[in-house]
């Protein structure tokens, strides 16, 4: 059993060696062949040939073994009874693109001999994009025997009688029914031909006998019609008359009329013509008022910026001051760099506050113009109403002179263009009013638009004034801590260097217990606590103990509130303290060289 699936022209390009590139026209047939004796057995076989060249055959007969084979080759991922309906489809599209220019579909036959004659050949479908061919199936077809081209040529001889003996069949059939029609149209013919005679006769004795009588009633009826014409005529003149008078009143009304509608014209058209000059002012402001808010937009994002900077400065000084917990001989240089890093911080803050004074002085003039443009836009809202009422009058009026048109409808066609164009003017006028009013709809719009911009330019404001001072707050808490921490250190050294050589090792012992260890501030929080040593008194214990559980020393607990847009404060001071470890070679040197070394002033 044979079932065709496919039997379609193609144009192929077709690549020999040593050759150029060349197109032709193939016909691509597939078939199914089912076989059930002895086994069930499927195979696929794909057959080219050409119209023009009957010798021209290339076979592939592709059974559910091979195709595996294939599968597993060319990487496919479609199984052997799907493989036909996508093959076809793929072909389809071949035929789809081939009548462009830069087809993105191709269909190859490509061989290494310099001619198609006897070597096989590689049907390939070539998918072409910006970046390679890409070959989604690569066949290769072997041409046909001596047999098979005598078998192929012997089934289209067979198809050629088969057609022939059906075009015989069907030439017979229409030569038969052609002659039946021709006889019955003959037929038909004579029997018309026949009435046709009878008819005629009857109409000439017709034509005669209407033609005497209608020659009486013309003569009677021309008598008729000359007494009426003369009748009508008299009655024309009259109402003629009767209506020249009543045009010439009625013109003089329309024209005085017709006055008053252009002085009223041209109060609106100037109307108009300031509105728009006053709509091309608000236009100019509100795109000043855009640029000034894009500037504000762009300080907030400076702010922010240096708020950042802000923030790795803290990183990097609580870095610093963790390594300085090792390095006590070089705490001295240290804190000058921190001295001089939070000098900087103090610059950076007060240029901050230079540039939210100014954002604050645009923002309100931009105030102020947005009043300025409410009045404007008032007052052009008067106006409107103010023509509106006219044109609502107007057209009161219009409707009176319509209804009374309509009662004298005998009037000339001068009038009516008249009218027509009168109302054609209004209408032009009304249109131009409804114009105006949405334009002055999209510039209240768009006046509300900046409005909620500047609301959501002065809230973002605000909240950075608030970072500002909490930052403001926290440095200047950090330079009483830092102050308090040198003098406690300057208090020390100086009894430490007043004490007997003796007390020295108990002294430097007990001191260890006593000095102050600052914690570092959590990014959490954004304060720091106090905390003091095992070795201080019971009440001083529970007063740091209490700092440490409560809020931070010197601040409120609003500016510790976690923001999303504020920058988390890093702690600024570690713990330091002094070292019991340290030998006692190196505590003699600094005693010697005087109690800068290791507290400085």
């Amino acid at each position: 059993m044979t079932d065709l699936l496919f039997n379609k022209t193609l144009c192929v390009h077709v690549k020999c060696k040593d050759s150029d590139d060349r197109r032709t026209v193939i016909r691509v047939g597939i078939e199914l062949h089912l076989t059930s004796s002895p086994i069930h057995r499927r195979d696929l076989v794909v057959r080219l040939t050409d119209d023009a060249d009957l010798f021209f055959l290339y076979n592939l007969v592709i059974s559910e073994e091979d195709f595996q084979s294939l599968k597993v080759q060319q990487g496919l991922l479609i199984d052997f009874t799907s493989f036909p309906q996508k093959f076809i489809d793929l072909l389809d599209q071949c035929i789809s693109e081939q009548d462009k220019e830069n087809p993105r579909f191709l269909l190859q036959l490509s061989t290494s001999s310099s001619v198609l004659d006897h070597s096989p050949a590689n049907l390939n479908i070539v998918e072409t994009n910006a970046f390679k061919h890409l070959t989604h199936l690569s066949l290769k077809l072997l041409p046909g025997s001596d047999v098979e081209v005598k078998k192929y040529l012997a089934t289209c001889l067979a198809t050629v009688k088969e057609e022939k003996e059906q075009l015989q069949q069907r030439l017979r059939k229409t030569e038969e029914d052609l002659s039946r029609q021709l006889s019955y149209a003959q037929q038909t013919l004579s029997e018309k031909s026949r009435e046709l005679d009878r008819l005629r006769s009857e109409w000439t004795s017709q034509t005669t006998s209407l033609s005497s009588k209608h020659t009486l009633d013309l003569t009677t009826e021309r008598e008729k019609a000359l007494e009426v014409q003369t009748r009508l005529q008299q009655q024309n003149e009259q109402l003629r008359r009767e209506l020249e008078t009543a045009h010439q009143r009625s013109t003089q009304q329309l024209q005085a009329r017709l006055s008053e509608l252009e002085a009223s014209n041209r109060e609106l058209t100037e109307k108009k013509y300031k509105s728009d000059s006053t709509i091309r002012d608000l236009r100019a402001k509100l795109l000043g008022l855009e640029e000034e808010s894009q500037r504000a937009k762009q300080q907030v994002v400076s702010l922010r910026r240096e708020n950042g900077t802000l923030d790795s400065e803290c990183h990097e000084k609580e870095r610093l001051l963790n390594q300085l917990q090792t390095r006590v001989a070089v705490l001295e240089q240290e804190i000058q760099g921190k001295e001089q890093l939070v000098l900087r911080t103090k610059e950076v803050l007060d240029a901050t506050q230079q540039q939210k004074n100014s954002v604050e002085e645009t923002a309100e003039n931009k105030q102020l113009q947005i009043v300025k443009l409410e009045s404007t836009v008032k007052s052009l809202s008067e106006e409107l109403i103010k023509a509106n009422g006219i044109i609502k009058k107007l057209q009161g009026d219009l409707k009176a002179l319509v209804g009374k048109i309509k009662v004298k409808n005998t009037v000339t066609v001068s009038q009516e263009k008249l009218l027509q164009d009168t109302t054609e003017q209004l209408q032009k006028e009304q249109r131009d009013l409804q114009d105006t009013q949405h334009r002055l709809r999209l510039k209240e719009e768009e006046v509300s638009k900046l409005k909620e911009q500047l609301e959501a330019t002065v809230q973002k404001l605000d909240e950075s004034r608030d970072v500002l001072k909490t930052n403001e707050n926290v440095i200047t808490w950090l330079n009483k801590q830092l102050n308090e921490n040198q003098l406690s250190r300057k208090q020390e050294a100086v009894a430490m260097f007043e004490t007997p050589p003796a007390a020295t090792g108990a002294r430097l012992g007990s001191a260890s217990h006593n000095m102050v260890q600052f914690n570092p501030m959590s990014a959490k929080s954004g304060g720091g606590a106090v905390g003091v040593a095992s070795g201080s008194p019971p009440a001083q214990q529970q007063q740091f103990s209490n700092k440490e559980n409560a809020e931070p020393l010197g601040l409120d607990s609003k500016y510790f509130e976690r923001r999303d847009d504020s920058i988390p404060l890093r702690g600024l001071v570690p713990s330091v303290h002094l070292n019991k470890d340290i030998p006692r070679p190196s505590l003699n040197v600094a005693l010697q060289s005087g109690p800068s070394a290791y507290f400085p002033a």
